[in-house]
């Protein structure tokens, strides 16, 4: 492997994952897939079938037919059409790179990218072709493949390989196992640098260069400090200008991917100075909540079930529901299906990498945990983060 690449997966990882899909692909009578990603925080299908990342919102078009290697479209000079070396292991399974230099910002670019991709896509004219993460593909992609290919059938394949994709290899548990252990480095290095007078900024920069020394690629970093008695959700960059004053609650969420490109979460806050009783008492009452959650996350229970039966407990004691995202799974995605709601059509299943994290704000606080577990047999293993379940005091 190039010294150049970063943490690489194995070939033999790859190869497991493209016979996976093509089993299934024979199943349903896909002839070739079609994906594109633009960027590697929601691009996980690229990823997945190549190790190598879409970034910067430049898209990265892939053709993975059933019977063939791929080619791939990316950004580079006009004309670019070059057969990948044999041995090159940056792109391993890929025959040929199609370059282009399109831009979402330049709409007069908008077809560079399909006319190279139905290039790819030629020999299968009238056969069935799979488009794999619709939501993210271009509708200049879909638009441009479908009148170049009327006499194709157009199926959407994401559920196919969504079910394959969430199920864990041994080797993506030990990335996700060690993207854990990054962000527990993170968080403390975060914190033991928290003190007045600093940015909410500041700290989340603190995270995002431990990360990065550590061999992570990208991610989020969601800040917020606040008086104590005045709660706020954590946020992005544009909203973390605030300035850190003694006594403040400071909530930082260290959402990136580690060496070899899996995502883990991990949620904590602190306190510039000495934590309420009443804060410590609601944590508690949020590892409840998660504890009841854990319990149910076992192989075969439907996401809905999960969802009801924790706002249900929500309710019971007198806390805000959850209307958004209560914990999800993760992988090359940040946020990875199943999704734990009422409309997610999967069920937790073995081997899956589920991140749980109870967030509200309640009697002046806000309170939460943020933590992943991988689901086994009866259900979840043990914590994979290592940070303290508490609350810390700083400065």
């Amino acid at each position: 492997m190039s010294e150049r690449l970063n943490t690489p997966i194995s070939t033999s990882e790859l190869e497991r994952r493209w016979s996976a899909v093509r089993a299934a692909m024979q199943k349903e009578k896909i002839d070739v897939l079609l994906m594109q990603n633009n960027n590697d925080h929601m691009g996980g299908y690229v990823k997945y079938f190549t190790d190598m990342p879409a970034t910067n919102g430049y898209p990265n078009s892939v053709v993975f037919p059933r019977d063939g290697e791929m080619t791939v479209v990316c950004q580079g000079p006009f004309g670019g059409n070059e057969p990948t070396a044999q041995g090159d292991q940056s792109w391993r399974g890929v025959k040929r790179l199609l370059t282009t230099p399109s831009y979402a910002s330049a709409h007069f670019t908008k077809d560079y990218d399909p006319e190279l991709a139905a290039s790819a896509l030629e020999p299968y004219a009238k056969a069935t072709i799979g488009l794999l993460g619709s939501y993210q593909m271009s509708f200049a992609m879909v638009d441009y493949v479908k009148r170049r290919f009327p006499g194709a059938t157009f199926v959407d394949a994401s559920d196919l390989v969504d079910r394959i994709k969430v199920i864990k290899s041994a080797e993506e548990m030990e990335l996700v196992k060690r993207a854990a252990a990054m962000q527990d480095g993170a968080m403390q290095a975060a914190f033991a640098a928290v003190k007045p007078g600093m940015r909410d900024t500041e700290v989340a920069a603190v995270a995002q260069h431990y990360s990065q020394v550590h061999g992570s690629e990208n991610g989020i970093y969601l800040c917020a400090s606040m008086p104590l008695g005045q709660p706020s959700k954590f946020a992005n960059r544009h909203l973390q200008n605030r300035v850190i004053q003694k006594g403040d609650q400071i909530a930082l969420l260290v959402e990136d991917n580690g060496p070899g490109g899996m995502y883990t979460e991990l949620g904590r806050s602190c306190v510039v100075g000495k934590v309420p009783q009443a804060m410590k008492d609601e944590l508690e009452f949020c590892k409840q909540a998660r504890r009841m959650t854990l319990d149910l996350l076992k192989p075969g229970t439907p996401c809905k079930d999960v969802w009801e039966a924790f706002n249900a407990f929500m309710r019971k004691n007198g806390r805000p529901e959850e209307a958004r995202l209560y914990c999800h799974g993760q992988g090359y995605d940040l946020v990875e299906r199943p999704l734990v709601r009422h409309d997610e059509p999967m069920t937790i299943e073995r081997d899956m990498n589920i991140v749980v994290h109870p967030t509200y704000i309640h009697a002046g606080y806000l309170n939460w945990l943020c933590d992943n577990y991988l689901i086994g047999g009866n259900g979840p293993g043990d914590r994979l983060h290592r940070f303290p379940e508490e609350i810390v005091e700083v400065g």
